[in-house]
């Protein structure tokens, strides 16, 4: 239920903040006092339409927040976390919108921003505004299934048509996929033919193409390794640079062995045996170079065959891959869908036969679980057409009758909530004919129809806030009263307001508001709650009018006692 309401610079409304209670609430007031503006601010944070006409003058923006409680197991936290919104059914839910005067209004729920539409769907599950103009759920065509299906209590035979319905759905797929292929397979069947036989000649191995790759490379470093030690041979065996350094060698020495050298320490003989040292040095490292480069030989393994068959291999496969427009990586799958094609091409009827022959059995067994739908809602439909006319001749809706209107789909517009359509039609007086609730009835009459349809659908739909607006007009004594009947009736389960002007239906109200002019404030409304004593007096002047009598507050005492 709604657990308070913060309007703030709202038309005439400048701040109202407002906490109602459990169970029926009246409001009250003169005419022009500001008793739909409550109303229209209330729709607003349901997602109506935003207007900026709403805005108080002289205020940038209009806002308006409504806070709920709802229980546990209202559908609307499925809705919420479907939807992604943080909310956690411990705290209130509040739903907000805002209205500014540049740029476009705003939309919250629990402080995150939602679209209007969102909002209004949230809005929808926690109540239900009806009046003259309401687009009350009532009076939307769209609700009308939901709402029998609710008094019926289908939830199983949904349930079942729900998965029924899939079922079909997923079969029709499945034919409707196969034929396509079949079709696409047969007009290709001779290239599908050339390509898989291609394929199947290539026979690609899933990661060949890479691992050709590295081989190839591998082998190519092996033909350069082979050319660099054979120019390496080359040139240590053409140089014969150890014969060389040993002619240098015995030249040096003799330096040394020169009479009056030998032995000696000047400067020459030593530089003289240390160039002999180093050139020893040389041969022997020559000597070592050489061995190395020639057994670099003995490692290499380099087979010009072996590169050829890889090169040869990988570019058969990239050739192939380009000619399909993919990647030699993915050959193996393309031939996998490919032989799958042409199988299918060339088995013929078999595979889509049996898709057709489950999309018959699917059918049918929804067709069945339909049929037992379109049963129950028929025999529900009569019992709550009873139930409503009960409800109509204390309305001063006696003359009127509701029809209920459950009639087959064409033929495969059926869905997941069944095949029918439903329609609640009405007939104002005998002979005139059935038509459109909607449009049948006046302002007045659709009012008190709709308080009848609540009345007969007590426990249907997850609204836990009925609004009531002006359901009374043009109706006073009796009627009036069993109008408040209704609605004390309907708040023992649930939250209601009513916007009356009926002294009857005020007093049936367990709690009362007085909607009213703010003289503090020029143009100004504001909102109080009355107790005793300014009920019987807010009562009397509804009796009697400008000027309240002593006649009057003993017949509004009178009421109130009678309650």
């Amino acid at each position: 239920m709604i657990l308070s309401i913060s309007i703030r610079d709202f038309v005439l409304i400048d701040r109202l903040d407002i906490e109602p209670g459990a169970g029926f609430t009246a409001l009250t007031g003169e005419t022009g006092a500001g008793k739909s503006i409550i109303l229209d601010a209330l729709s607003l944070a349901m997602g109506a339409p935003a207007d900026r006409s709403f805005i108080r003058n002289g205020a940038t923006q209009a806002s308006v927040a409504v806070e709920f409680g709802p229980p546990s197991r209202h559908p609307v936290w499925a809705l919420l976390q479907e939807q992604g919104i943080d909310a956690s059914m411990d705290e209130a839910l509040t739903l907000k919108r805002v209205v500014r005067t540049s740029g476009p209004a705003r939309a919250f729920v629990n402080d995150q921003a939602v679209s209007a539409a969102l909002l209004a769907e949230i809005g929808e599950m926690l109540v239900e505004i009806h009046g003259q103009h309401a687009a009350s759920a009532l009076m939307r065509p769209s609700m009308h299934r939901r709402l029998l299906d609710q008094f019926a209590g289908n939830e199983a035979l949904l349930s079942a048509c729900s998965t029924a319905f899939d079922a079909l759905h997923e079969a029709r797929e499945t034919r409707a996929r196969l034929e396509a292929e079949q079709a696409e397979a047969i007009a290709a069947r001779e290239w599908l033919g050339q390509a898989v036989e291609e394929l199947e000649r290539l026979a690609p191995v899933s990661g060949e193409a890479e691992e050709l790759t590295t081989r190839r490379m591998r082998l190519m470093q092996s033909e350069r390794v082979t050319e660099a030690v054979s120019e390496a041979e080359t040139a240590m065996d053409g140089a014969d640079m150890e014969t060389a350094l040993s002619r240098a060698a015995r030249a040096v020495e003799r330096i040394c062995r020169l009479p009056g050298f030998e032995g000696s320490d000047e400067t020459l003989p030593i530089a003289a045996r240390a160039a002999a040292e180093a050139i020893e040095r040389a041969i022997i490292e020559t000597r070592e170079a050489g061995a190395a480069v020639f057994g670099l030989e003995r490692l290499i393994s380099h087979d010009t065959s072996a590169l050829e068959s890889a090169e040869s291999r990988l570019f058969a496969l990239r050739a192939l891959a380009r000619k399909h427009m993919t990647e030699p990586e993915a050959l193996p799958d393309l031939l996998a869908k490919l032989r799958g094609q042409l199988d299918l091409a060339e088995a013929g009827e078999d595979a889509l036969i049996a898709a057709r022959k489950a999309e018959t059995v699917t059918q049918a067994r929804y067709h069945q679980v339909a049929e037992k739908l379109t049963v129950a809602r028929k025999a529900a439909a009569g019992q709550l057409e009873k139930a409503i006319a009960k409800e109509l001749a204390p309305l001063k809706l006696g003359r009127a009758t509701i029809g209920i209107c459950v009639e087959a789909l064409p033929e495969g517009d059926g869905g997941a909530y069944g095949a029918d359509r439903v329609e609640f039609e009405a007939e104002t007086n005998p002979g005139a004919g059935f038509g459109p609730l909607r449009k049948i009835a006046s302002g007045g009459e659709l009012a008190r129809f709709s308080l009848a349809l609540k009345c007969a659908l007590a426990e249907a739909g997850s609204a836990q806030t009925l609004i009531f607006d002006e359901v009374d007009q043009g109706v006073g004594g009796s009627v009036a009263a069993a109008i408040g009947e209704r609605l004390v009736r309907l708040a023992g389960a649930r939250q209601v307001f009513a916007v009356t002007h009926s002294p009857q239906v005020a007093a049936s109200a367990a709690a009362q508001w007085l909607v009213e002019k703010d003289t503090d404030r020029a143009g100004g409304t504001r909102v109080r709650g009355l107790d005793d004593s300014a009920r019987q007096e807010e009562i009397a002047r509804m009796l009697s009018g400008a000027e309240v009598t002593e006649e009057a507050r003993a017949a509004a005492g009178r009421l109130l006692e009678d309650v």
